[in-house]
């Protein structure tokens, strides 16, 4: 274990500098705790104080659920784009808005005017128009300075469009080109973003609340998130992890709102644990990608979606026998509510279980429940792998080369 002074779950984390600069790689650590450890333990907490804060009726998750609502009644287009930990968090946040719009009376099917569509950022910024007069369009971005993200605002605001960011500080680039910005002010002091997923989730959540006018509990949000920090199920995600540890390779497998979850997952295990990994949507994986799989391989569903219970549950039950099949190695994230149907004989390699959480809209609940179980895997994969993963591999000189090759 690492000797250093740890901070309290309980106390805020730091803001971003100010004036602004994107942060600096994390302080070498050589084992645990890691500055991702810090971050997971953090979440319940920071849920509950930003929660709190966005709930102002004047503030700008009001101003960005308003923005929302008239740009939906008018049918024009809502795209909300980011990129890598920030585009899951797009992904995310669109589930959420389209809920809250569901129950507001506003359009909310996928494919309807003024309804909101995920976007990856620099896919955006290459169209010739984003968004257009009287559209709007959301970015995430956890430090306001990623240049696709940045290059789709610029392309949005060119187009017409009113732009929105869901950022730590409104002082950064992003939010120069923003016309609304909602800040969740804590910074997250892992580049293997725990903090950076959760956040725009929770901001969403904030934005669904104004839109539907039905609050959101923030002591209810930060218990289902100590949940998965529980003794119980910090003693399943162990099992879990070394049951997995050395997989060639990771499948993660998700359906409807968990898919975001598991985009979220292969992205945490690939920069944090390097171990490689690829996202697979439920029925998806039975075509053709199961020739690619065999004992070698690890395999987590996640399941917590509520909607379409049945359906949902019988095919993922139907995936597991087949990956059972043919010897790879399964796991998965599982809400209680699919206990009746996914057998422990399906899942040898470890379940984690998120709790049923009734007061939360469904969309929100299965987003905030996946999260510290997805995250807390991926850093008790890390240990056991003996990788430190905060710096996402920069530390490496081929992999900072790697980096700057890119541009």
């Amino acid at each position: 274990m690492t000797d250093v002074a740890r901070p309290r779950p309980d106390d805020p984390l730091p803001h971003a500098p100010s004036p602004w600069a994107g942060s600096e790689m994390p302080s070498r650590r050589d084992g645990p705790p890691f500055h991702m450890t810090e971050m997971i333990e953090a979440e319940p907490a920071l849920a509950v104080r930003l929660l709190a804060r966005l709930a102002d009726a004047s503030g700008p998750a009001a101003t960005l659920a308003a923005a929302i609502r008239a740009t939906s009644q008018r049918g024009r287009p809502i795209i909300v784009t980011g990129c890598g930990t920030s585009e899951h968090g797009a992904q995310g946040s669109v589930e959420i808005l389209r809920q809250a719009m569901r129950h507001s009376g506003l359009p909310w099917r996928i494919g309807e005017a003024g309804v909101p569509a995920a976007a990856q950022a620099l896919e955006a910024s290459l169209e010739d128009e984003l968004g257009g007069e009287g559209a709007l369009v959301i970015a995430v971005s956890h430090e306001g300075g990623t240049w696709a993200t940045n290059l789709a605002l610029e392309q949005a605001r060119a187009s017409g469009s009113t732009v929105a960011l869901l950022t730590v500080s409104d002082g950064s680039p992003g939010a120069a080109l923003a016309d609304i910005a909602v800040t969740t002010l804590e910074l997250d002091q892992s580049w293997c973003h725990t903090v950076g997923y959760l956040s725009p989730i929770l901001a969403a959540a904030a934005v669904g609340a104004h839109l539907s006018r039905k609050p959101i509990n923030p002591e209810a949000v930060g218990r289902l998130l100590g949940a998965g920090l529980a003794p119980d199920a910090v003693k399943a995600t162990d099992r879990l992890a070394e049951s997995l540890a050395n997989v060639e390779g990771l499948i993660v497998v998700g359906s409807g709102t968990d898919r975001t979850a598991a985009r979220e997952l292969v992205l945490k295990v690939e920069e944090g644990a390097h171990l490689p990994a690829a996202m697979r949507d439920l029925e998806t994986v039975l075509h053709g990608h199961l020739a690619g799989m065999d004992e070698g391989t690890g395999v987590v569903l996640i399941l917590t979606d509520p909607a379409r219970r049945e359906e949902r549950g019988t095919r993922a039950a139907g995936v597991l026998r087949a990956t059972s099949a043919i010897g790879s190695k399964n796991g998965t994230i599982l809400g209680e509510d699919y206990l009746p149907v996914i057998s422990e004989a399906l899942t040898p390699a470890g379940r984690l279980l998120v709790p049923a959480a009734p007061g939360l809209p469904p969309t929100v609940a299965a987003l905030l429940g996946s999260a510290v179980p997805l995250q807390l895997l991926t850093e008790r994969l890390a240990r056991i792998r003996g990788v430190d993963p905060d710096p996402i591999r920069r530390d490496d000189p081929a992999y900072l080369r790697a980096a700057e090759a890119a541009g």
